[in-house]
């Protein structure tokens, strides 16, 4: 399929494209030129929706563990036959810059493998009753079961792995899903959509509607017929969810201020670099993308100069130049809100050595030092690239600092000292610690997820698959 710059998208409801009765305009966030014609659906378009998934939760529940990883091995192939095409939609509705999108792709490749894989690792276990009094002469064993129709929702900033996230462990553990994808990168889930179809995937299983948040995902979160509801967003709109959802599985990945401590006598040479990606890769609009670095006095005038100097040789640009390293925002208003809370920061004493100005809709790689820790870039998920760097003279006071958050997603220590890095280790409050490398690593079958206000319930096929699963015990009695 060429990538066009002009079309009109149709809903995606139990195997159709389906048109809506409104459409809007899909905007560039890089030059402000209209993308594609895009459908808003309506409580009726929603309510097809979710009545195609539930009519086709028994289809897809009494599938054998063979056929769902044959499908989900079909969609790995076929999107990586049209990978290019894939990287070109991500790069025009979500700005990304197209080497990073590429990596997206790869990674989708990848997860959908994993999820065909672990579609054919789903088992229980027998228990011995007879350890307790009253168990004897019984045989026990418990088997995993499709809870039903999942309600997805996933960001902007991710747009075709984070859905897979979302769809191939729904897929592989049989059930159904009705996905609302963000509004600005709904192109990515459409296309995957006609991957799925051609594929094999049973009519129903995968339906895609787009529109508001308030008409499509409020329909979706309150609906009887939905049993789980896996979102990726801002904490405000997932605790909107926890609240309405009622008895409804939920699974919330909200985001984070991640940061990363320097320990003294750390090799600053293969640090930097890395750092720098954690920092500004695709904007800084990366859930776990690394906003706060906390340095060892011993070494911080030399990560410092040796940061600021890598960042500045980034290029911003189109985000189809393979040369560009950094484009534009999401959004205007993006831009905006991350220029004002850096004026905020040094307004406040902090020190901008690098970016700060605007090009267009895109925001210079910013390095701020000497950020108090109140200040919204530091305290607050900043998504853009704006990174703070701040001087600690000890391991526990840069404990302190990256626990003194209303997140916690994931954090990253560099250190050559072992007992620091299993102190490390035990005393973040966070879901993940990686330590010698940034927060910002992730690959796509680790368990994945965060504490406090960055939400709960676990990513990662596997463990994604035990969320979207119901525990059955069975006991016979042998008498």
């Amino acid at each position: 399929m060429a990538i066009q710059t002009e079309f009109k998208k149709k809903l995606f409801i139990n195997g159709c494209w389906t048109e809506a009765e409104n459409y809007t305009d899909l905007i560039s966030p890089y030059n402000g030129e209209v993308i594609a014609k895009i459908p808003l659906a309506g409580e009726t378009e929603v309510d097809q929706a979710i009545e195609a998934a539930y009519n086709a939760r028994k289809t897809m529940a009494k599938m054998p563990a063979f056929k769902r990883a044959q499908i989900l091995e079909n969609v790995s192939k076929l999107l990586e036959e049209r990978q290019e095409d894939a990287a070109k939609i991500i790069a025009l509705e979500a700005a990304k810059p197209i080497t990073t999108a590429k990596g997206e792709v790869a990674r989708t490749i990848q997860t959908y493998k994993f999820a065909a894989e672990e579609a054919k690792r789903i088992h229980g276990e027998t228990l011995p009753l007879d350890s307790a009094p009253g168990g004897e002469n019984r045989v026990s064993y418990t088997t995993r079961e499709p809870i039903g129709v999942i309600g997805a929702i996933t960001p902007f900033n991710f747009p075709m792995n984070l859905v897979a996230h979302k769809v191939g462990p729904a897929i592989a553990s049989g059930n159904t899903i009705v996905l609302k994808p963000a509004s600005q990168t709904p192109l990515s889930s459409y296309f995957i959509a006609e991957l799925f179809q051609e594929a094999g995937l049973p009519d129903g299983a995968l339906n895609v509607v787009t529109g508001s948040g308030k008409t499509v995902g409020d329909k979706i979160v309150s609906d009887d017929r939905v049993k789980m509801i896996t979102f990726t967003g801002s904490p405000a709109v997932g605790i909107g969810i926890r609240n309405k959802a009622g008895l409804k599985r939920v699974t919330l990945e909200l985001g984070s201020n991640s940061a990363v401590i320097i320990d003294e006598g750390t090799d600053l040479e293969t640090i930097v670099p890395r750092c720098v990606t954690g920092a500004f890769s695709y904007q800084g609009q990366v859930c776990i993308s690394l906003q706060r670095i906390y340095v060892h006095e011993k070494e911080y005038d030399r990560f410092v100069e040796k940061f600021t100097e890598a960042a500045k040789q980034l290029k911003i640009g189109d985000p189809l130049d393979p040369e560009t390293d950094v484009s534009a925002l999401i959004s205007k208003d993006d831009v905006k809100r991350a220029v004002n809370w850096v004026e905020e920061a040094k307004g406040n004493g902090a020190t901008v050595v690098t970016g700060g100005e605007t090009d267009g809709n895109s925001l210079k790689p910013t390095v701020l030092l000497n950020v108090d820790p109140s200040e919204k870039v530091s305290c607050q998920e900043v998504f853009a690239p704006v990174v703070i760097i701040n001087k600690i003279s000890s391991i526990d006071e840069a404990i302190d600092l990256v626990n003194d958050s209303r997140y916690g997603l994931q954090a990253g220590i560099y250190t050559e000292n072992i007992h620091h890095a299993l102190h490390a280790a035990e005393e973040l409050h966070v879901g993940g610690v990686m330590i010698n490398d940034i927060p910002t690593f992730r690959v796509d079958h680790m368990p994945y997820g965060g504490v406090k206000e960055s939400g709960f319930g676990r990513e990662g096929i596997k463990y994604a698959i035990e969320e979207m699963t119901e525990l059955k015990l069975v006991v016979f009695n042998k008498k």
